[in-house]
């Protein structure tokens, strides 16, 4: 067996080495690429977002940003939109949350013992 050569290049290392073809090697044709087709959406989701265009969901998304810096400078951070259609108009409402109060305990005091 012959020494190894150190501090060699790749190209050095390789020189004079051939690869057996395989199967995996042989084949020299490009690879087939199917069209992929785009995954169609719910219909729900269609349905629910079809009238909504880019340019309605920048304009309604400018107004709920106003809408919460209003609220905001009133103190109100907690709160819910509620949508309601009234003939040709869609009304977004904004109704603070109903803030979820501890219930009082009934006549019942702590005692305080050995303290003045």
């Amino acid at each position: 067996m012959a020494k190894i050569q150190k501090n060699l290049s790749d190209s050095d290392m390789f020189k004079g080495w051939h690869e057996q073809p395989t199967f995996e090697t042989e084949i020299d044709d490009k690879p087939v690429r199917l069209s992929v087709k785009p995954a169609k959406q719910d219909s729900a989701a269609d349905i629910n977002s079809a009238y909504f265009t880019p340019e309605l969901q920048e304009s309604v998304g400018k107004a709920l940003l106003e809408l919460k810096l209003n609220l905001y400078k009133q103190g109100i951070v907690d709160y819910q939109i509620k949508v309601s259609c009234q003939g040709n108009q869609v009304m977004l409402t904004a109704v603070p949350a109903k803030a979820k109060t501890k219930p009082e305990p009934s006549g019942n005091r702590p005692v305080q013992r050995g303290g003045k």
